[in-house]
């Protein structure tokens, strides 16, 4: 079989594949540009969805119509009959034994079976010569169900008599929950709470509602999967984590991992959302059952049901302080939403309760954070990872405990912040900088926006500057000005002992009288910057101008997932690592050839820069074409970071994460109180980094990730009926993310104190960001209504009481 090629480019213009050349300058600290941004920009890169094959089929998905119900028969009969389909299948049809998948409990299944436990659920499959031969196949397929009670909530999942949603559980999990449809339970104990409340001059509690959040990307699911001469299956795909989804794949298909041959496609955008497989199976089994290659490619409707949300959640929290301004304990509750099946939920739990307290001091805790089974979408990975609702909770707190003490809310913080050497909740010290106090510091001294004319002077304004301007719905009556601060705190690649590790291959040989590098990863780069670090990473280490970066896919070890803000410091590292031995190997070629020849490359420190071979002092000895004239080097190599371990299962104690990224916001909002309409005037960030490997991309992690958050505050919701557990918004008509007009000025402030457990120092970027942005945007808007507002996003209603 011929390899496929996007329909709508040409051969060069492929997500993969990519050469870059520059200055060895353009090394790390260097802003180069992304070698895919013009393509991008212009229409002209190829995503997965343009991914074609001369004698494609087009798949298509049944999916369920209830959220919890007995599927009594399924009659495909009248579509198999409809013209140009080639197969249907449903869950009798799979080939082996194993019938599930999951990323940490195998509970999910391929397609339904028995009963269906959430809105959306595949049921069956089509392949047919046409996509809208498809999708008329499919609903042609006649399923009957028996409605289910469905349960919601935690008073419907663990109520006498309440239905379970998965009947036999086996799961890890499953020996230490009160109740079966509880998922995942972590408490975090440290101290005595209770003699600590004792202490407390003001003790304020609160309960909080975090909505659930859509990953929203722009992409949707979509992937090609050709069937091969050996038997085995070529499947391109976008995805996060190429061998995850492998060790999910190839049990169901019956076929070894080597049979199953994974390239990455163009990705748009992921946030979390990839993690989990969507259509990868299905592709599959189609095109081997149809000897075809088959194209699934999901509209925006089905897009909503076909990959995991944010954990939606109630957050109890309880804080106490004394006169000064310290806190003496914090009691939470933190219950989060998991849906149908387990996805990433027992690791957001984790995140969830070990980030609970926040980036401040507090010795005495007493927290416990859950996620629940119930008959809602399913949720697990996305942007931030159950660190997010911890924060709009505890911040919120924050600034409650200022006001009860009569203390500006940023003082107030900074009094309270961690700073290296805090020990954290669980009892893992903090030992790399910790500069909450600085953060704030900076961001509250960043100047404020001016003053709109119609605020100062109550008319003259340009309307469109005004909430709700742009539809001419007022004038700046009613309108008021907020400001909000906030901080955060988030972890940095996998935790509780995962063996968290990532491969690089990397070659160095001569290519037109010019020593090249090539790097080859399984990294999938979802628009993080991935590509363009590991170039400038090949240029710093090796000293040449000319990278190449290999397609990702699975003939090189695991990158692990582009996740947990991992990437930059697991993958670069990898390839750090690599080029580093790499290097030496090249060092020794020169050595033998010329070491007889100049006493300097026997007895000086070696170095590679600009294509040459120095000394540390700075004398050239040759060039690397010279040394590696024909020979070449070929290594690949892992990386690990140090070890983390499980946090104890009744205390929670123990060293569960390997490394903490900060980041502080401000926002200025803009609220009409007659409208309920809010506009974020500016949002200003502080954040440190460790060391910008590339400034540019730094900052656009930063203000994408603070977009995010800003989308949750005030816009972003999947709505789900509280009674039949069907989702309300499938679609970007009815789910609203941030445009241009919804995006104020951001302001970055980029501090770098490096982490010496880490590749040149760097933290991770681009997760911290999402979290203090939405409780600095509802933090503004209360300053400025004087509202409460215990609930994200918030609504128009909300603001006018209607």
């Amino acid at each position: 079989m011929s390899t496929p090629w996007p329909r709508a480019s040409a051969p060069g213009r492929t997500p993969t594949g990519l050469t870059q050349g520059g200055r060895t300058g353009a090394g790390i600290g260097a802003s180069t540009l992304r070698p895919d941004g013009t393509l991008k920009a212009t229409g002209e890169f190829a995503y997965s969805s343009d991914m074609w094959h001369e004698d494609m089929l087009w798949g298509c998905t049944l999916r369920s119509t209830l959220a919890h119900a007995e599927i009594v028969s399924i009659d495909t009969s009248e579509a198999l009959a409809q013209p140009g389909v080639r197969a249907v299948l449903t869950y009798d049809d799979l080939p082996t034994e194993v019938k599930h998948y999951g990323l940490e409990i195998r509970d999910t299944p391929v397609l339904a079976h028995g009963k269906v436990r959430h809105h959306g659920e595949p049921v069956a499959l089509v392949a047919a010569d046409h996509p809208e031969s498809a999708r008329r196949a499919a609903a042609k397929i006649k399923v009957e169900y028996a409605e289910l009670p469905v349960v919601t909530d935690e008073a419907s999942v663990t109520a006498e008599g309440a239905p379970l949603v998965h009947e036999d559980r086996h799961d890890r999990h499953a020996h230490h929950v009160p109740h079966p449809n509880i998922l995942h339970r972590q408490p975090v104990i440290r101290g005595d709470a209770d003699a600590a409340a004792a202490r407390a001059d003001v003790i304020i509690s609160g309960e909080y509602v975090f909505g659930m959040q859509d990953q929203a990307f722009l992409g949707p699911e979509s992937g090609l999967a050709v069937p091969a001469e050996d038997g085995g299956v070529d499947l391109y795909i976008a995805t996060q984590w190429l061998h995850s989804d492998l060790r999910q794949i190839a049990p169901v298909l019956g076929l070894p991992e080597e049979k199953v041959r994974m390239t990455l496609s163009g990705v748009g955008g992921a946030f979390g959302g990839r993690e989990d497989l969507s259509m990868q199976i299905h592709a599959c089994l189609l095109a081997l059952r149809t000897g075809r290659p088959v194209k699934i490619v999901y509209n925006r409707f089905e897009s909503f049901f076909g990959h995991v949300h944010r954990h939606p959640a109630k957050l109890w929290y309880e804080h106490g302080a004394t006169r000064d301004g310290k806190l003496t304990h914090l009691r939470c509750r933190i219950v989060l939403d998991g849906g149908a099946y387990a996805s990433a939920s027992p690791a957001v739990v984790g995140n969830a309760a070990s980030l609970a307290a926040g980036p401040y001091v507090v010795d005495d805790v007493d927290i416990e954070a859950l996620a629940l089974y119930t008959n809602n979408p399913p949720c697990g990975a996305m942007r931030g990872f159950g660190a997010v609702q911890a924060c709009f909770a505890y911040e919120a707190q924050m600034d409650r405990l200022a006001a009860a003490l009569d203390l500006d809310p940023v003082e107030f913080r900074q009094r309270n912040a961690m700073e290296q050497g805090t020990i954290m909740p669980t009892g893992q010290p903090v030992d790399a900088p910790a500069p909450v106090a600085e953060l704030l510091r900076r961001v509250k001294a960043l100047p404020l926006p001016p003053e709109r004319q119609w605020l100062a002077a109550g008319a003259g304004a340009d309307v469109r500057a005004l909430p709700g301007g742009l539809s001419n719905t007022t004038h700046g009556e009613g309108v008021v000005r907020g400001v909000g601060y906030a901080v955060g705190i988030k972890n940095v690649g996998f935790s509780e002992g995962f063996d968290d590790y990532s491969t690089a291959r990397v070659r160095m040989e001569v290519m037109g009288g010019e020593a090249v590098a090539t790097v080859h990863t399984a990294m999938a780069e979802v628009g993080q910057g991935g590509v363009t670090v590991h170039a400038q990473i090949a240029r710093t280490e090796l000293g040449v101008r000319q990278v190449t970066i290999q397609p990702a896919d699975t003939r090189v070890g695991s990158a692990g997932s582009t996740s947990a803000s991992r990437q930059t410091y697991m993958t670069g590292g990898a390839v750090k690592n690599t080029c580093e031995a790499v290097r030496e190997r090249v060092l020794d070629i020169g050595r033998r050839k010329f070491g007889t020849y100049h006493p300097a490359w026997a007895t000086a420190e070696l170095l590679l820069e600009d294509g040459k071979v120095v000394t540390d002092g700075g004398e050239v000895l040759g060039e690397l074409a010279d040394v590696l004239e024909g020979e070449s080097v070929d290594l690949e190599l892992e990386f690990r970071h140090r070890p983390t371990e499980a946090f104890d299962l009744r205390t929670g104690q123990g060293n569960g994460h390997v490394q903490y990224s900060f980041a502080a916001h401000r926002a200025v909002v803009e609220v009409d109180t007659e409208l309920g309409l809010v506009k974020v005037v500016e949002l200003a960030v502080a954040q440190d980094v460790g060391k910008a490997l590339n400034p540019l991309s730094v900052i656009g992690q930063i203000q994408g990730g603070s977009t995010q958050g800003l989308g949750m505050a005030v816009m972003e919701e999947i709505l789900v009926d509280p009674v039949t557990a069907k989702v309300r918004n499938p679609s970007f008509t009815d789910y609203l993310i941030p445009t241009i007009l919804d995006t104020p000025t951001m302001p970055v402030d980029v501090l770098e104190l490096a982490d010496d457990a880490a590749p040149y120092g760097l933290r991770g970027v681009g997760e911290a960001p999402t979290l203090s942005s939405t409780p600095a945007v509802l933090a503004a808007i209360r300053d400025a209504t004087g509202l409460e507002l215990t609930r994200t996003p918030v609504r128009p209603e909300h603001l006018t009481g209607t």
